[in-house]
């Protein structure tokens, strides 16, 4: 029974690599190196800031400039959040049916609260999202389940009938600690580490309209929903 579905933001609810990839060829040109490619950065968008720099600069946290690229990153971001990012294609669709349905949907990512709010409004989104749980809402991130068992909480739904959306192998980690059903975005970024098949998913669906089908069957299978 899926009485409520919650989303990962980057690569999953929405394409955001462009504004990611737009934001480090700024930290690029400001030293007067050549930008990188939306191909090369893509699949380190589930990393965030980390990610976006090791792929342009080839270092990593431990390096002595991090934490001030780190902050110089975030800075440019936050001016930068929703400029070329757009919802998947079909996501909006899917969102329709949730609330067609009844069903409540919400984000859960690791990306900074405070980035993760204005991105979502920009979208069109805030005013419809139940939940909204940034990186920083919990003490513990994704892989951990505290952040989706908060949006659970949050919404009074079960974490069982809870169905979890993600495209990195933390999000499987997270929802299967929760005790949550999960599903891979196979059309997301998906990183560089082992492939999908490998997470112990539920299912790996390729587009939107694949999950936007795996819901619907599931929720026919599933005993009818409990009306308001």
């Amino acid at each position: 029974m899926i009485d409520a579905v919650l989303f990962d933001l980057d690569g999953t609810l929405a394409d955001t690599a462009p504004d990611l990839a737009r934001t480090v060829n700024m930290m690029l040109a400001k030293r007067g190196l050549a930008p990188v490619t939306l191909e090369k950065v893509r699949p380190h968008v589930s990393q965030g800031a980390r990610g976006m720099i090791m792929s342009a600069f080839a270092i990593g946290a431990g390096h002595p400039d991090f934490p001030a690229m780190r902050e110089e990153f975030l800075d440019l971001y936050a001016g930068n959040l929703c400029i070329d990012s757009r919802l998947f294609p079909g996501m909006e669709s899917l969102l329709a049916h949730l609330e067609d349905e009844s069903i409540a949907w919400g984000v859960v990512t690791n990306k900074m609260e405070r980035l993760a709010r204005p991105l979502i409004d920009g979208l069109g989104l805030g005013q419809r999202a139940a939940v909204v749980v940034g990186g920083d809402t919990c003490a513990r991130a994704k892989p951990f389940p505290d952040p989706l068992l908060f949006a659970a909480a949050s919404m009074g739904i079960a974490p069982p009938n809870v169905l979890y959306v993600g495209d990195d192998e933390r999000d499987v980690r997270a929802a299967r600690a929760a005790g949550m059903p999960v599903v891979v975005a196979g059309y997301g970024y998906l990183g560089l580490g082992p492939p999908p098949a490998m997470w112990d998913a539920d299912a790996i669906l390729d587009s939107v309209a694949d999950l936007e089908r795996w819901i619907r069957d599931t929720s026919r299978a599933s005993p009818e929903r409990a009306l308001p």
